[in-house]
C-alpha cells in the first residue's frame, strides 16, 4: 500500500525534471533562459542553424503585436534545439532528436 505515494512522488518528480529541461539551454560554458533576449542568446550561443519568421501575434497586455521568429540550432548529439522568439524575448526552447 505504501509503494503507491512513492510511484507517485517519483513520477511528479521526474515530470518535473522535464519542464525544468526546456526553460534553459546549454551553449558551451554559458546558460540561455526563458526570457532572454535575442541578442543574449546569440551572443550566447552564436548563429543559428536557421532563423524562420513563424508569424505574428498579439500581446496579452497592451495589445501589441509581435513578431514570433524561430531559431534553429544543431544538431548536438543528434538533437536539434529550436528557439522560439516572441519580439525580442526568448519564450520556448524545444529540442528533437535528428531524422
Amino acid at each position: 500500500m505504501q509503494a503507491a505515494p512513492l510511484l507517485s512522488l517519483g513520477l511528479l518528480a521526474a515530470f518535473s525534471a522535464v519542464a525544468q529541461a526546456d526553460s534553459s539551454m546549454r551553449c558551451g560554458s554559458q546558460l540561455i533562459s526563458l526570457g532572454d533576449r535575442r541578442f543574449e542568446v546569440q551572443e550566447k550561443c552564436g548563429e543559428p542553424v536557421s532563423r524562420d519568421l513563424v508569424g505574428y501575434t498579439l500581446g496579452s497586455y497592451d495589445r501589441r503585436e509581435y513578431q514570433l521568429e524561430e531559431w534553429l540550432y544543431g544538431p548536438d548529439n543528434g538533437m536539434f534545439s529550436i528557439l522560439t522568439f516572441e519580439g525580442t524575448r526568448l519564450r520556448a526552447i524545444e529540442r528533437r532528436r535528428s531524422r
